[in-house]
């Protein structure tokens, strides 16, 4: 419908296309080899995507949260003000990422006349669960509540890529700036985020 009509089609995907047992960050092409039945449809909507005759961008991003709706900074603050203290996971990286900062991403693609391809949307640097946690608890004035554990003591029904740090060569290379370090994204957006928790 969209090549018909001339129009470019967005394609919001995930890290779960990924095997999470990375040591570098994913390059847009690398291999998919989800682990969940999640990220195999996730990985089956991106190879239709690809074949298909639509003008298109297909956008990974990971670990989002935001002003409306249930996000882990919101459940960390609440639980956080609740109990005093918290145990969170330390063997998982990723990159938070504000959703304000992907729809500004995205935005910046399509007005660049991006060519057809996959883009990574998600914040620079990396963070394990643990990390992002204390600094949601330090923007809500709880202190240094936070303790470090592992996997092993938060099994989830979908397994969740360990290594979800994402490259963002593609975005660069087509002249768009990859969204800023989480750090600096996170205390951009903290008060708007946590004004509900």
């Amino acid at each position: 419908m969209a090549s018909k009509r001339g129009a470019r089609f967005v394609h919001i995907s995930t890290d779960y296309v990924f095997a999470g047992n990375a040591t570098e960050p994913y390059a847009e092409l690398a291999a998919r080899a989800p682990l969940s039945a999640y990220g195999r449809t996730k990985a089956a909507g991106e190879r239709a995507v690809e074949g298909s005759a639509a003008d298109y961008l297909i956008v990974r991003t990971a670990w989002l949260y935001g002003e409306h709706g249930p996000c882990f900074p919101k459940t960390i603050a609440r639980a956080g003000a609740e109990r005093g203290s918290l145990t969170v996971v330390d063997d998982q990286l990723g990159q938070p990422t504000w959703t304000r900062d992907l729809s500004d991403f995205i935005i910046r693609l399509v007005v660049a006349d991006a060519p057809s391809g996959i883009y990574h949307g998600t914040s620079s640097g990396q963070a394990s669960w643990f990390e992002f946690a204390r600094a949601i608890v330090v923007s809500k004035g709880l202190g240094e509540i936070v303790s470090p554990t592992d996997s092993s003591s938060f099994v989830r029904p979908a397994p969740r890529p360990a290594w979800s740090v994402l490259a963002h060569g593609s975005a660069r290379s087509v002249g768009v700036e990859p969204i800023g370090d989480w750090r600096e994204r996170w205390e951009a957006a903290a008060e708007r985020v946590l004004a509900s928790s």
